[in-house]
């Protein structure tokens, strides 16, 4: 890979986590990266990958390596897949849209959220991506079915149920800075917002002149507000009740591929295969939701075990380096989705960053391969021994 000239300075995820620090207000910024409570989960995620250690096997041909794989039915070009985030569009003007080329340039699936910014529809038709859909279940499940039937018609061909937030986190930060879902105006949202003028211009008042205060596209016209109002009707409200009911109920309704999202235990992974589920990805929401929650990596490794011959297996939680997808290959994932590192490539640069974020990551794991003696992503997945 040859860094776009814009780039030349972003080497690693690190660097353009710097400088979407400068250019996104704190409030915006440390929303998408950091945790919750006391953030013990989110270094403690980074210091079980970094504990990962991989054994090379020498004298191995990787003069040809492919990072190529089969997900869902899917061939990709990487074991990659991005995340749904809900406020891609505030990062960067249209950012989901944004993304989803990044994506498609990539040759790898983007994951709408049901809270987008920018309607499925949209996306579809702007972008060429290959489209998963995620979902949070509404209270008001018929209205719910509606949104699957709508996100099914735009061509989203998986379906990602989130599983692991049945109430919202505790971000004592997003307080501190005034900032938070719904925006509220505040003098520290306000100073905020005067010192990063860039983001100011090129991505609120370019929303505020094209179509007036951000809403959240998926919901129904009728209950649709803007991000600085609450909701006008608990029907769309995120419900706190779902069970595996609502998993029978999707998989009779879904005709697609369906994924569990935020699993970390043996037992909720085997209901997940005898429920009909085609994936699930081990993951602790980031870090992002319950502080004390387990490392998907210290459960990975049981759950494939476990259930790899009957399901399959994705993974997510800080990946930073193509080491790092290689490390959770390595545990028994199929597969890794990433949230927060391209989304800094969407805040520098919009496509075109967070494009540079994949490629980096592509080459990182391509060396990181080379390395270890896998010419392939099967090769690879068998690097650990113990």
């Amino acid at each position: 890979m040859t860094a776009k000239p814009a780039f030349g300075h972003i080497l690693n995820v690190a660097d353009a986590r710097r400088a979407a620090a400068r250019r996104l207000p704190r409030g915006l910024f440390e929303y998408i990266d950091r945790g919750s409570e006391d953030e013990v989960a989110i270094a403690a995620n980074r210091r079980q990958l970094d504990a990962i250690r991989l054994a090379p096997k020498v004298l191995v041909d990787v003069s040809r390596p492919s990072t190529a794989v089969e997900i869902l039915g899917q061939r990709l070009s990487l074991p990659l897949v991005v995340a749904p985030t809900a406020v891609a569009g505030l990062v960067w003007h249209d950012g989901e849209i944004a993304l989803a080329k990044a994506a498609a340039q990539a040759g790898i699936p983007f994951c709408v959220s049901t809270q987008s910014i920018t309607a499925i529809e949209r996306i579809a038709a702007e972008s060429g991506a290959r489209l998963w859909f995620q979902l949070y279940v509404w209270q008001n499940r018929q209205r719910m079915l509606g949104l699957l039937d709508r996100a099914r018609a735009a061509g989203a061909e998986t379906l990602v149920l989130t599983v692991d937030t049945a109430v919202g986190p505790n971000r004592e930060y997003n307080t501190r800075n005034g900032f938070g879902i719904p925006l509220k105006a505040s003098w520290r949202a306000g100073i905020d917002v005067a010192l990063h003028p860039r983001w100011a211009i090129g991505v609120m008042l370019r929303a505020l002149a094209t179509g007036g205060v951000p809403t959240y596209a998926h919901y129904p016209e009728e209950f649709r507000t803007k991000l600085g109002r609450v909701t006008l009707s608990d029907e769309v409200a995120l419900a706190a009740d779902v069970t595996w009911e609502d998993v029978k109920l999707l998989r009779r309704h879904w005709r697609g591929k369906l994924v569990l999202k935020g699993i970390l235990r043996v037992d909720d992974a085997l209901a997940a295969a005898s429920h009909g589920c085609d994936a699930i990805v081990v993951s602790n929401h980031g870090a992002r939701n319950l502080d004390c929650a387990i490392g998907p990596t210290e459960v990975l490794p049981a759950i494939a075990d476990e259930v790899g011959d009957r399901i399959e297996i994705l993974a997510d939680g800080g990946v930073r380096r193509g080491a790092d997808i290689a490390r959770f290959l390595a545990l028994g994932a199929r597969g890794v989705l990433v949230g927060r590192a391209p989304l800094f490539g969407l805040a520098i640069g919009g496509a075109d960053g967070a494009s540079h974020i994949l490629d980096m990551l592509s080459v990182e794991l391509r060396r990181t391969m080379a390395f270890l003696g896998a010419p392939d992503i099967a090769s690879a997945a068998r690097a650990r021994l113990a």
